[in-house]
């Protein structure tokens, strides 16, 4: 069976790695877009479903595609990607404020086609990080190591940033963009899991 991951980050790739030995990489064309009148788990479901469904669309026989979307959410505002520095800035201090408690929400998205029939699998996972304090030094060389800008809330839990983290409750691979638990329980369901690292 022919699986693709939906998506170019390296650390779902990474993910996927652990429990599939040959995947193909087909990054989703598909312009993301959030609809404010959807919960954010409906939303960021719906934008792992979009990113699945434009490979699959683009795609023919049997085979397996995956796609996954991350949104970091604090008191119902949603963090995307730092504009530029005092933004990562701004975005770091304001998930310090308070609590200290913001959440990680995945989605994830498989579809499914063998011998012509179609099936559809939609989920999503969420994951509660507890911040430390952070002083302003330390948020000024958290920036300096130039890997703020391309995560959504300006912090990646996988690097530097992660000194920082008291503790996550939840899956980590969902905080990480995939949670790879679900992953495995989907694809285990399909061909009894006949790709997948072991036996089933």
């Amino acid at each position: 069976m022919r699986i693709i991951l939906a998506s170019q980050s390296p650390r779902r790739k990474e993910l996927l790695s652990l429990i599939v030995p040959k995947f193909e990489i087909m990054v989703s064309n598909q312009e993301e877009t959030l609809n404010d009148k959807l919960s954010v788990e409906e939303q960021v479901t719906e934008i792992a479903y979009t990113k699945a469904k434009n490979v699959f669309d683009r795609t023919e026989g049997d085979r397996i595609v995956i796609g996954s979307d991350t949104i970091v959410t604090k008191n119902g505002k949603i963090y995307g990607k730092p504009k530029n520095r005092n933004h990562a800035k701004e975005m770091i201090k304001e998930l310090i404020t308070g609590d200290k408690v913001h959440e990680i929400i995945t989605g994830l998205s498989i579809l499914v086609e063998e011998k012509g029939k179609l099936k559809e699998y939609k989920t999503y996972d969420t994951v509660k990080v507890y911040l430390k304090d952070i002083s302003d030094e330390e948020i000024e060389r958290w920036l300096d190591t130039g890997n703020a800008m391309d995560k959504a809330a300006a912090y990646g839990i996988q690097n530097e940033f992660c000194v920082h983290v008291e503790k996550i409750e939840g899956n980590y691979t969902s905080a990480l963009g995939l949670p790879i638990h679900k992953v495995y329980d989907i694809l285990k369901s399909v061909q009894s899991g006949s790709f997948l690292f072991g036996t089933f």
